[in-house]
């Protein structure tokens, strides 16, 4: 056979090839999807969460020349279901409000759920499955059933179109929630009414992570404002005692004002009174300098107390030994200043952690404002209670840090006599006088080390 006339007896086989495949009709689904969808089963919303039990409903329509005899879907891998109450109905009517409940057999094996009628629906029905006791993975994400039909003639077809449910992750602390609400004895617990709203074992597991953020941002604005804090109260201490009668008024002026004002007031102030003058400052650091300006007119006066209560001849020694102001208050004055209020700056720093509490009033996401959130979204008051944890977890540490440094400085909590490992006081150390430093003019009396006996010290 010659290419040309090759070329004539292919042209019009590849021509009625094509045409075969254009006008040749696709064929039709048996089962076109409507709707699948899965019953919210979260406290709010309409969320559906994993490890928590659900229904899905499907709906779909059937060709007008296909009767189905069975459906069948295919769950995700991790997802349980079960049988029982689940349902077969066929809806029909202008507005499908006639409900027909289809008799059929249920069953379920491994991810497959199953129902086969007891004799063929009619052609073109339109069919709602509900199945009861769903549950998807704790993990989430998107779950996509796969399902099929079978027709009255025997052939087997897939149902396409249906779309993916998006199902929430559930978190390690609301799985534990939930295994205490399934716990006997919590429910004993909870059936007081007091113990259920004030310490209600399951909403206070599931309240920490949240809270615990909140704890995280007091903690963040308080070791910020606390170290800005210190400077500027030390410096308007120094203003308070200074010579010039201007750094003394501007100093007390100051002072009073803050120290005579609320916090709750101030925080109003900044956070209202600045956008309508134009200045825009983000919450986090606005928070800062509120509590920053109000602690450091209290740690002024901590300051100014434990500078006046070094005696004046600290002083008068530093001068004698030809140091100047500012010497004498940078190597001798500042370093006893500093060891005797320290314990009065750690009850300050104790208040201004209490103090971010009252940022919330302005929206400040911080202990109370997350607490206050799930309390109004549960009507417990147990993530109030979570709330009062995160600042004991910090204040009572601080409280006993004060306490033993409030002992120490006063002398109770000074090293006590020895004792030897028979139980008895051990004895006296003698004073070395041979290697003590001679002070001119004095005398003093010294143990003997033979006798125990004193002795004059010589000049």
């Amino acid at each position: 056979m010659g290419p040309r006339r090759f070329r004539r007896w292919l042209l019009p086989f590849v021509s009625a090839l094509l045409c075969t495949l254009v006008i040749a009709p696709a064929p039709a689904l048996a089962l076109d999807t409507v709707k699948c969808t899965a019953r919210p089963n979260g406290d709010t919303g309409s969320a559906v969460m994993g490890g928590s039990v659900t229904r899905i409903t499907w709906e779909g329509r059937a060709a007008a020349d296909e009767a189905v005899v069975a459906l069948s879907f295919t769950f995700p891998e991790g997802a349980t279901f079960g049988t029982e109450g689940s349902r077969i109905t066929m809806l029909s009517g202008a507005d499908l409000m006639e409900r027909t409940v289809i008799d059929a057999a249920l069953t379920a094996d491994d991810s497959t759920f199953e129902a086969r009628f007891a004799e063929a629906a009619p052609a073109g029905a339109y069919f709602r499955v509900e199945i009861y006791d769903v549950t998807f993975p704790v993990s989430g994400g998107e779950m996509q059933l796969a399902g099929t039909c079978e027709l009255a003639g025997g052939t087997t077809r897939p149902i396409e179109g249906i779309p993916p449910i998006m199902v929430e992750s559930v978190s390690l602390t609301d799985q534990w929630a939930k295994a205490l609400n399934e716990q006997d004895w919590v429910q004993a617990w909870n059936s007081n009414k007091f113990l259920f709203l004030f310490f209600n074992p399951a909403l206070i597991v599931t309240s920490f992570p949240v809270v615990f953020k909140g704890f995280l941002m007091a903690v963040g604005i308080v070791a910020c404002a606390f170290p800005l804090a210190i400077p500027v109260g030390f410096v308007l201490s120094l203003m308070r005692m200074a010579r010039f009668r201007v750094l003394r008024a501007i100093a007390s002026v100051y002072v009073n004002v803050v120290r005579g004002t609320p916090l709750f007031l101030q925080i109003y102030i900044a956070f209202f009174g600045l956008p309508l003058a134009g200045v825009q400052i983000p919450s986090f650091p606005l928070g800062v300098i509120v509590l920053a300006m109000n602690s450091a007119a209290y740690l002024c006066e901590i300051f100014r107390a434990g500078i006046q209560s070094i005696p004046a001849g600290q002083t008068e020694a530093a001068r004698s030994l030809g140091m100047n102001g500012a010497q004498t208050m940078t190597y001798v004055i500042i370093p006893q200043t500093v060891l005797r209020v320290i314990p009065t700056m750690t009850s300050e720093f104790i208040l201004l952690y209490k103090d971010t509490s009252m940022l919330a009033a302005v929206g400040v996401m911080e202990v109370v404002m997350y607490a206050k959130t799930i309390v109004a979204s549960t009507g417990s008051i147990t993530p109030y209670i979570v709330a009062a944890i995160f600042y004991l977890i910090i204040t009572l540490p601080l409280a006993k840090l004060v306490g033993m440094l409030e002992r120490r400085l006063s002398g109770k909590g000074g090293a006590r006599g020895k004792r030897t490992h028979k139980g008895k006081p051990a004895a006296p150390l003698a004073l070395n006088t041979a290697d003590s430093p001679s002070l001119d003019g004095l005398s003093g009396e010294v143990l003997s080390p033979e006798f125990g006996a004193t002795s004059t010290k010589a000049d």
